[in-house]
């Protein structure tokens, strides 16, 4: 899925399900995100509605029960492995979001999304493994050097 597309899905989530902001001043940001807890009562038909297919309808929702309910802790102070090991438990999230949600909502400063294409064009790469073995000269800062990648890939 593109950033475009995420965005504007993202949008409709909260536009739907999100919680309306009273003191907002006509300014587009007038509501927040969905809870976990609320997105998980959300019928999947639903979902749908708004333009994801069944299967990251399923996705978000036993992403949002597993959050809601504790099993998955999206915290910086969260446990990297247990917590990429849960994500990717999960029918639908691979490798790429396990470590794309560790890099943003843990923190994690070595996340690698060495399956990423902008990564591995940036890198002269086709290969994950070869990128990921490149990478490993970046530890403990491979999150950063992700970003960089990304940036300068869109200058």
């Amino acid at each position: 899925i593109s950033v475009r597309a995420a965005r504007t899905l993202l949008g409709r989530l909260a536009r739907e399900f999100g919680e309306s902001l009273s003191d907002a001043d006509g300014s587009a940001l007038n509501r927040l995100f969905p809870t976990a807890e609320r997105i998980m009562a959300v019928p999947a038909r639903e979902l749908i509605g708004l333009g994801l297919t069944q299967a990251r309808a399923r996705t978000l929702v036993a992403l949002a029960a597993a959050v809601a309910s504790g099993a998955i802790r999206l915290e910086p102070d969260s446990a990297v492995d247990a917590t990429l090991d849960a994500l990717t438990a999960l029918p639908g999230i691979g490798t790429w979001t396990a470590n794309y949600v560790a890099m943003r909502a843990l923190r994690w400063p070595d996340a690698f999304l060495a399956n990423d294409l902008v990564v591995l064009k940036a890198l002269g790469e086709k290969r994950p493994a070869q990128a990921l073995r490149l990478s490993e000269s970046w530890r403990p800062w491979r999150s950063y050097a992700v970003m960089h990648l990304w940036r300068n890939a869109s200058c």
